[in-house]
């Protein structure tokens, strides 16, 4: 455990990629099975534990400390794992914590909210501040180090050099703590066998194209496609059982049921779109959110919001892996494949025709009016090549839009942005019966802006507050974000009636009076 804490003490407080990673291969070659393994869950996918952990820290604290002076303490520190660290007392138990094993084992044997209760608060009083933040941090399944799981699986591959890939695609046929992977990357077993399991292969990403690639570019040499607004997936089906990652590789196939059967019985890897799709017409991306993130879906739910597959590229057919052959070719295997096992929920993204790029620039001129996200140029030569090689692949999205909004409340961060206001809500003015003017929300965003920019809104906001509400404050309404967004939808669960998607900070304009913002019938307008 005190090896796991420091650990997580450094990438905390370690912001260069490379010093990262130097610190998990060093930990994962120095730590011991399975303590790594478990170190490695809860780096990843999460520790496989049941734990309420907000209501037994809350039943906890409520014994050593006032709940109001806890929950202020709460919200000004940003971070509950850190808040409890550094509240809990000191105790003269000098024996330290048990190895990281023997806490998940003991966890995962006792049931019951009183038993776990007592289990946690006597792991606590054995450790040590910055102990007892990186036991909570583990139970409580978000690290939030800075580490991304591919990180993590990037650490593992230097341990021996393997590459990044070769982990990605045996990741889901091993289980926690991974013995077996660390045993293949250390030599003492061969690669884990997952020809019978539904594996994730990683994806293959675009360029965004800019001038200097048009002159690299012949029209004869690609291909173009729709870039349509839903998220990118992988359906892997092998050996009677079907999965859904997506693009980063985790497993969503719980929250799609309805779409799994499709796959049922099939033995293919196939790349394509996730879409909500009714009467033959693809739906808002927001009608995709409401499916998202769900661990348990209701006929009601699949009923209202039907999913849809729609194919890119086949990777996998059978035995034979697809992905060294041209893109040319593997369209032509996809067509043949849809052909005679027809999926349902499924179809195939068409190419779209040119003779010319200026053709393809009226083409792609006109995709917002028509709800697309813009192109896809993609050499017909290209292999499927894991992550974004240059010069294969490119997406042209269409031009961002962009509304003057005022800023109207702030929250604090989390991690090392706890001690900053550093999310922002911004609306923009509506015209009421009485004929005033009222801002109403029309979005939140977090980036956008430099750590120098963080600092002086962050003493705007103070120096501006009219409200608090715990970690959120009201401003006074006089400050101007030029927001970039990639659409807006009518949306039922806002007050003003409309979403943005992909809201963040274009520009602070310091200069402009809030009165001059943007108004609601403006962004009502957009759309589509």
């Amino acid at each position: 455990m005190r090896a796991f804490a420091r650990l997580l003490d450094a990438l905390s407080t370690t912001q260069s990629r490379t010093g990262k990673l130097r610190l998990l291969t060093e930990y994962f070659r120095a730590a011991p099975d399975p303590d790594r393994g478990w170190a490695l869950a809860a780096l990843t996918d999460g520790l496989e534990v049941s734990v309420p952990i907000r209501r037994v820290l809350t039943g906890l604290m409520a014994d050593k400390i006032d709940p109001v002076l806890f929950k202020l303490s709460r919200d000004y520190v940003g971070d509950t794992a850190e808040t409890v660290a550094l509240l809990w007392p000191d105790t003269a138990n000098h024996n330290g914590p048990p190895p990281l094993d023997d806490i998940v084992t003991h966890i995962r044997a006792v049931h019951g909210t009183p038993a776990l209760s007592k289990l946690i608060a006597d792991l606590l009083d054995s450790m040590t501040a910055r102990e007892r933040w990186a036991f909570l941090k583990l139970i409580g399944g978000a690290p939030r180090v800075g580490v991304s799981a591919r990180l993590a699986k990037t650490a593992l591959a230097g341990m021996n050099g393997h590459d990044v890939s070769e982990i990605e695609e045996v990741w889901h046929g091993v289980t926690q703590p991974y013995r077996a992977l660390f045993d293949w990357l250390e030599g003492r077993a061969t690669r884990p066998d997952t020809r019978n399991t539904p594996v994730f292969r990683p994806l293959m990403l675009a360029h965004p194209v800019d001038d200097n690639d048009w002159p690299t570019l012949e029209p004869r040499d690609i291909a173009a496609e729709w870039k349509w607004d839903g998220i990118r997936v992988q359906a892997s089906a092998k050996g009677g059982e079907a999965k859904l990652f997506s693009r980063t590789g985790d497993d969503i196939s719980k929250s799609f049921p309805d779409l799994m059967g499709s796959f049922a019985g099939l033995d293919a890897v196939i790349d394509g779109e996730l879409l909500i799709m009714r009467d033959g017409n693809i739906q808002p991306f927001n009608d995709l959110q409401q499916r998202l993130n769900r661990k348990a879906v209701s006929p009601k739910m699949m009923r209202d919001y039907p999913v849809h597959l729609r194919l890119y590229d086949l990777l996998i057919e059978g035995e034979h892996d697809l992905r060294a052959l041209p893109f040319e070719d593997r369209r032509l295997r996809l067509i043949d494949w849809h052909g005679r096992a027809q999926p349902p929920r499924t179809d195939i993204s068409e190419l779209v025709a040119f003779d010319d790029f200026d053709q393809l620039r009226r083409i792609w001129s006109g995709t917002r009016d028509a709800a697309i996200e813009g192109l896809m140029l993609k050499r017909w030569s290209s292999p499927y090549l894991a992550g974004r090689p240059k010069g294969h692949w490119y997406k042209w999205k269409r031009a961002a839009l962009t509304l003057d909004c005022v800023l109207m409340y702030a929250q604090r961060g989390s991690g090392k942005r706890s001690s900053f206001y550093s999310d922002y809500t911004f609306g923009v003015w509506k015209t009421g019966d009485d004929g005033d003017k009222v801002l109403v929300p029309v979005g939140k965003a977090y980036s956008g802006f430099t750590d120098a920019e963080l600092k002086e809104l962050d003493k705007f906001i103070r120096a501006n507050t009219t409200e608090t509400f715990g970690p959120v404050r009201s401003v006074k309404p006089q400050l101007v974000f030029e927001i970039a967004f990639d659409a807006v939808q009518a949306s039922t669960r806002h007050k003003s009636g409309v979403a943005m998607r992909f809201p963040r900070i274009h520009r602070i304009r310091w200069d402009k009076p809030a009165d001059e913002a943007d108004t609601l019938e403006t962004i009502k307008g957009l759309i589509v």
